[in-house]
């Protein structure tokens, strides 16, 4: 095999090693509880721990006092105030008699109104404690998951071009938003949760201690409720990983056609969309309401669970009671412990919902973090100098996107520092892919192509694309200002740079015009200038970066001819001193340029000046007089 098979081989493996993105959605669990993943997820509030700390300090405090108002109405008012037996002295009350007699002996009240004021006091007292908990709990989740969308959409910008041409901008941006925010209800389900168990083994303790028969008896349920609870969790959990993927599809749909609103509308899709929009719809609504059913049964289960406990603790207690084995205050706050217990399984199963779509939320999000594909960088990049000569060379360059298609075979030329090369051909030549692989958007092979004599695979991304400047066909306009569009808030570019560049280019005039000059606010994708205005300030950009290397792919393909004759002067200025690569299929555009390359089928087919390649009247003749044929015989 030769050098240059062996370069295509592995070109072609390592795209092929990473073609199969539909594992981007389907290599999930689904796992009900992914302890090892929750245990990541905490990993985000460690920088919070003290306010998490605070919470779980006043979530004790909210717990042990809410435990002790059913001790102050079964215990003292009912034993004590109202129905005082001699059974009533030997029953603890966890110093709440003491303190009724503190308050009653202090302001001079009577006992059952001094009870009063002691139970409004610690209602009161449990539910501040509970709200500072449930403040510094949502406080720390929040600043976590901040952290944690940040560092999901650093991830996302990090991700090869590859990556975005084979995976949906829509499945993308349902990692950032809804998983996102289920993530949320997780994390704050869960701390609601502590608020509810610690009260609970609380209850649980003093039921034992007023009667270990009794506690035994309402424990029975725990088993029935973990036999419903594991029935609940093998259904509900495809539902929600369905209605989870059908919230996707949903999204991805929805952000293609509205990019692409223009094309509906002229072809008049409109119904068409909306109805493979109402299917993908329809589709999310079957298994939101499969699960809404689901949970209708689950949650009724639960509500009634709480009143066949009660009712058993009233045959069972009542009879206690009469055969004088407890004190009727002692069943009534065995009645308040059993619901105070209750309530935390109850809790539970409200949770599972959520848990079960932020687990599913969990995968996505962490599946993205981990998703292994960047750009290739060298482990000790060569450091580039302050000011490039900006020559370029491509090696024997072989690429392709997908194994078994090539689109670039043996390429190999060279562009001095300052000259200006055309590089020409048929649609599908591999004229863009020249660039892609110039700006390192996709990975290949090792001494292919150089910068000033080095390999740009042993360059850092950043820097080499520091010293390119590339103008698309397709200008990209961001939301803010125009200065904001030029300068791409760089703070390294001054205000009065940037208005040169525009000047340069001869965009100052028309951005003057706007309502508000270089601060008129710019609408979604520039639709508030036109196509040659929004070129005109693609030239502006890239001047105001003033790279030493500069690219026009296609840059006046959709500039009428007026607009390309303003700026034509401009780009001779842009290009002077410049090495320039100008991809053009208006050949009328590159005659000024030095040499001209010709790509046909990823080949270079013809490489010389425009005058050469005239007179070889090969493929470049051909197209220059299939361009200039209707005008001669005007």
């Amino acid at each position: 095999m030769s050098m240059g098979d062996h370069r295509v081989s592995d070109a072609v493996d390592l795209s092929k090693a990473k073609k199969d993105y539909s594992a981007f959605d389907a290599q999930l669990t689904h796992s009900a509880l992914n302890f090892r993943m929750f245990v990541r997820l905490l990993g985000w509030l460690k920088p919070y721990k003290v306010t998490l700390l605070v919470s779980v300090i006043f979530i004790l405090i909210s717990a042990a006092i809410s435990v002790l108002v059913p001790v102050m109405v079964g215990r003292v008012v009912i034993d004590r105030i109202l129905l005082p037996t001699p059974m009533s002295d030997d029953v603890a009350d966890y110093g709440m008699g003491a303190l009724v007699t503190g308050v009653s002996n202090g302001i001079g009240l009577s006992m059952l109104m001094a009870a009063v004021v002691c139970y409004a006091g610690l209602v009161l007292g449990s539910a501040i404690c509970m709200y500072i908990h449930r403040l510094t709990l949502s406080q720390s989740t929040l600043q976590a998951l901040r952290d944690l969308r940040i560092d999901l959409f650093r991830k996302l910008e990090t991700k090869p071009a590859s990556f975005y041409d084979h995976v949906s901008v829509g499945r993308v941006m349902t990692r950032l938003t809804n998983d996102i925010s289920n993530l949320v209800e997780l994390l704050t389900g869960f701390g609601q949760l502590a608020g509810e168990f610690v009260p609970f083994f609380l209850a649980l303790f003093l039921m034992y201690s007023i009667d270990p028969e009794l506690t035994m008896v309402m424990l029975v349920i725990i088993p029935i409720v973990s036999v419903v609870v594991y029935v609940y969790r093998r259904i509900v959990g495809d539902t929600y990983r369905n209605m989870r993927n059908s919230v996707s599809n949903m999204n991805q749909y929805m952000q293609e056609s509205l990019v692409g609103m223009e094309v509906v509308q002229l072809s008049g899709r409109e119904a068409q969309n909306d109805t493979h929009y109402g299917e993908r719809n329809k589709q999310n609504r079957m298994w939101q309401f499969r699960a809404a059913n689901i949970e209708v049964v689950y949650n009724a289960f639960n509500m009634n669970l709480a009143s066949v406990a009660i009712a058993a603790l009233i045959w069972v207690g009542g009879g206690q009671v009469m055969e004088e084995e407890i004190t009727l205050g002692s069943m009534v706050l065995f009645i308040q412990l059993i619901t105070m217990m209750i309530s935390p399984v109850v809790a539970v199963s409200g949770q599972f919902n959520t848990l079960f779509r932020a687990m599913a939320s969990g995968e996505r999000i962490f599946q993205a973090i981990d998703w292994d594909e960047s750009t290739k960088e060298p482990k000790h990049p060569v450091p580039l100098p302050e000011s490039v000569h900006g020559e370029l060379e491509f090696r024997h360059l072989n690429f392709g996107y997908y194994h078994g298609e090539p689109v670039l075979k043996d390429v190999s030329f060279k562009v001095n520092a300052g000259e200006k090369l055309a590089v020409v051909g048929p649609t599908g030549s591999g004229k863009s892919t020249l660039i892609r692989l110039l700006a390192r958007f996709y990975d290949f092979d090792d001494d292919m192509v150089f910068l000033d004599g080095v390999d740009v695979n042993r360059i850092a991304s950043a820097d080499l694309r520091a010293r390119i400047g590339i103008v698309l066909q397709d200008f990209h306009i961001f939301s803010g200002t125009v200065i904001d569009n030029v300068t791409l808030n760089n703070p390294m570019i001054s205000r009065e740079r940037a208005i040169e560049a525009a000047r340069t280019v001869n965009a100052h005039r028309y951005i003057e015009n706007l309502q508000n000059g270089y601060d008129t606010i710019l609408s979604e994708r520039g639709q508030n200038l036109s196509q040659g205005q929004r070129q005109l300030l693609a030239f502006a950009r890239v001047l105001a970066f003033d790279p030493e290397i500069l690219v026009l792919d296609e840059a006046t393909a959709n500039i009428d001819t007026a607009t390309e004759l303003i700026i034509q002067e401009a780009l001779r200025r842009i290009m002077e001193n410049r090495t320039s690569v100008v991809i053009a299929h208006r050949l009328q555009t590159i005659q000024d340029c030095d040499r001209v390359l010709v790509l046909h089928h990823g080949e270079v087919r013809e490489y010389g000046t425009h005058q050469e390649l005239l007179d070889r009247k090969g493929i470049y003749y051909t197209l220059h007089e299939l361009q200039f044929q209707d005008s001669r015989a005007l």
